[in-house]
């Protein structure tokens, strides 16, 4: 089991996964329309007015997390700071899954109303996959020292 944790190739696996999925997720929405716009309003949770602004500061802040996951600078910060995003996308699911909306999460471009069929499914796996994704953020700050990095902690 030691051998397993801080394990350095396993945290290369999971900093480049999550660079990915960061860089991908912020990137797709930059390119969009509205950014991130249709998918915050229809959480229901910031003020309208709110609504455009964190629709392209959280593209943003994606894509410069995925930046330094991926080149492994400033890797347990963007670690913490990835983590404690996907709890933040974890809380907005459980928030609207509770109170009955469905909705396309956005995480991946898109977002909004629509149709109910197979929201718990739907939602269930992507509070599984936000899940894992929130792991591997924790693990990399645990562990920040991986292969590949340009930072040697």
């Amino acid at each position: 089991m030691k051998k397993l944790l801080g394990n350095q190739v396993i945290g290369l696996v999971f900093r480049l996964v999550l660079a990915f999925v960061m860089l991908y997720a912020g990137g797709i929405k930059l390119f969009e329309p509205h950014g991130a716009r249709d998918a915050i309003l229809a959480y229901r949770v910031f003020p309208p007015e709110v609504a455009p602004v964190l629709g392209y500061l959280l593209p943003l802040l994606e894509v410069a997390l995925g930046i330094f996951l991926l080149i492994g600078l400033f890797t347990r910060l963007a670690a913490l700071v990835t983590a404690l995003l996907m709890i933040g996308f974890m809380a907005g699911i459980i928030s609207v899954w509770v109170r009955g909306y469905s909705i396309d999460c956005g995480c991946f471009g898109g977002g909004g109303d629509i149709d109910p069929a197979g929201r718990n499914s739907r939602y269930t796996v992507e509070l599984i996959r936000d899940s894992a994704f929130t792991l591997m953020g924790f693990w990399l700050y645990r562990w920040p020292k991986t292969k590949f990095a340009l930072e040697h902690n």
